[in-house]
């Protein structure tokens, strides 16, 4: 395209103020950025005129490029100037609009690079998923929990039995879970397979539980336990302070929360590593108990089965306590988006966690009561110390140290995980929206893990440790069974669905029956606890018809709602999610 006075598109007449620059009608030109078409004509009377025409249409970049526009043109440009084959000049930009649209569509398929876009990233392998299961399974529990599981059963035979039915109970549970992460690739664990399979409705009541009693309860107890072991061996054979032990709880609760608002890397790589001395910790205490063991000392089992003090109603409490000490296997499940291969990784790295971790708890109790009596073991408020001081006089003082890392790895694990179901949740409309935005520059859940601190603060100092157990032990595994009770009904409404992993049918039957039973005679040997864990759940249900399902809330609560959300997201540098993950 051309001026009436030839002068080229995209090129800009400057005039000298002379008379003989007014004799001539085109100049020497200079190329601008702003492609503007220039002529000039001298007129009568000595006076110049410039008429400036709209530049030719350039080729727009696609909308939602934003910052990166530039650099696609940039993009562009450079393959059009290296490009020798090109028909066209580059100052007819107009005429060369198609071959430049190519170019940049095929620039756009690339632009958004995986390690520069807002999104979680699939970073865990078998391995890590292993260690991920055992080191949140294996926590507090077996250093705190044999007590309890010994009150409730009544005598040495009958816990050790109930410690090996809870591992092939959370074993079984376990495969059942593998199924549904095969069968739906989403975080969000409990949460996706009971919307998935039930609806929307249990599905919320679970997100309810979870963010106001279950995770700040079980934090809590874990979190107490590692103040514990840290704090009483400074005070030791005296009674260390409560107040002390409630701080330094604090302590290591903030220590991993931070971690895991700062780095998902630096919360896997402290995962598998507090894994490494947890087991080193078992092995510990396993070695001298077997080896004592092997040489005669079996007092303590002779009376292995003593039923007369065994009560119907307290069994399931053992049970439990024992389960309790098993929890943790469903945790993976969470992270399913961040899984590589999670077809393949998710029951290989749940069958052979699972089996390790309870093979490791039956013997770690066999050395328990190889070295110590019921009576003893009843009367210790930290068993792991007490067996130290019998059988390993000479680093009984590094025991407190690994079972203090051994909780907190649980408590890593926990905070790990977790958030990934609320973020799950806000992600489908069910949770408020900031809990599913996640850092621009860590790509970590912050909100998520962020808004759970305050009610485990709480928690931690209003709560006893064994009333925590109870309270959260009913929500989770009536949810539990829910879950797989919702894949049993899953698979008899959709039997031709692809399933990656599929297990047997008697195995879910069987968990589901034995969850359901439990639960239903926790009622009744704990009904405290247990219903106050049930009005808690129950108490979601106005909230999920007022506020999730369809909101009914005032236009001036929602407005208010929105700039809370805001504001929060501009505090906390978060962002929605860029990448589709599942």
């Amino acid at each position: 395209m051309a001026s009436a006075s030839g002068v080229p598109a995209g090129r800009l007449v400057v005039v000298p103020i002379c008379a003989a620059a007014a004799s001539s009608s085109s100049f020497p030109v200079s190329h601008t950025k702003s492609f503007l078409t220039a002529s000039l004509s001298p007129r009568p009377g000595g006076k110049l005129w410039l008429w400036l025409c709209p530049p030719p249409p350039s080729p727009r970049p696609p909308r939602g490029l934003g910052r990166e526009s530039q650099s696609v043109t940039e993009e562009v440009r450079r393959h059009r100037e290296g490009d020798p084959g090109r028909e066209c000049e580059s100052s007819q930009v107009s005429t060369c609009f198609p071959a430049e649209r190519r170019v940049q569509l095929r620039v756009m398929r690339q632009k958004k690079d995986e390690d520069e876009a807002v999104h979680l990233r699939r970073e865990i392998g078998l391995v890590p998923a292993a260690s991920f299961i055992i080191g949140t399974v294996v926590g507090s529990g077996i250093f705190i929990a044999p007590k309890g599981v010994l009150m409730n059963s009544g005598s040495v035979g009958l816990s050790l039995l109930v410690w090996t039915l809870c591992g092939v109970l959370s074993l079984f549970g376990a495969l059942c879970y593998a199924e549904l992460g095969t069968t739906f690739p989403k975080s969000g664990g409990h949460y996706t397979y009971l919307r998935e399979t039930l609806g929307p409705l249990p599905a919320f009541l679970r997100l309810w539980a979870e963010f106001l009693f279950i995770r700040p309860a079980v934090a809590s107890y874990v979190s107490l336990a590692f103040g514990r072991y840290v704090v009483e061996p400074f005070f030791a054979p005296c009674e260390a302070p409560s107040a002390l032990i409630r701080l330094v709880s604090l302590l290591g609760v903030t220590l991993v929360v931070a971690v895991n608002c700062w780095s998902v890397a630096a919360a896997s790589r402290a995962q598998v590593t507090l894994t490494v001395v947890k087991t080193f910790a078992l092995v510990l205490i396993i070695v001298p108990g077997v080896m004592a063991l092997a040489n005669g000392k079996t007092e303590n089992f002779r009376k292995g089965f003593e039923l007369e003090a065994l009560t119907l109603d307290r069994l399931p409490l053992a049970f439990y306590h024992g389960l309790y000490a098993y929890g943790g296997w469903f945790y993976l499940n969470m992270v399913t988006e961040e899984i590589v291969n999670p077809n393949r990784t998710i029951p290989l790295a749940v069958l052979g966690s699972m089996l390790t971790v309870t093979a490791l708890y039956v013997l770690v109790n066999v050395s328990y009561y190889t070295m110590m009596t019921p009576g003893e073991l009843l009367a210790s408020e930290a068993v792991a110390v007490t067996f130290a001081n019998r059988a390993l006089p000479g680093v009984s003082a590094v025991i407190p140290l690994l079972v203090a890392l051994s909780c907190l790895g649980a408590l890593n694990g926990g905070f790990f995980s977790s958030p990934r179901m609320l973020f799950a949740g806000a992600r489908e409309g069910h949770w408020p929206r900031i809990f599913s935005m996640i850092h621009i520059r860590h790509r970590t859940p912050l909100p998520a893990v962020l808004l759970l601190y305050p009610l485990v603060v709480v928690m931690l100092i209003t709560e006893e440790i064994q009333h925590l157990i109870s309270l959260a032990s009913f929500a989770r595994w009536f949810f539990i069974a829910l879950a797989t009770l919702g894949m049993l009904l899953h698979r008899w409404r959709f039997p031709r669905l692809p399933r990656p992993f599929k297990v047997p049918l008697a195995v879910a039957v069987t968990f589901t029956a034995v969850c359901f039973f439990i639960v239903g005679l926790s009622l009744y040997s704990d009904p405290w606890n247990t219903g106050r864990s049930c009005a808690l759940t129950l108490s979601g249900v106005p909230v999920y018809y007022v506020a999730a399902r369809r909101s009914r809330l005032p236009p001036r609560w929602r407005r208010l709602l929105d700039y809370c959300s805001k504001q929060l997201q501009i505090l906390l540098e978060v962002a929605q999610q860029e990448v589709k993950t599942y």
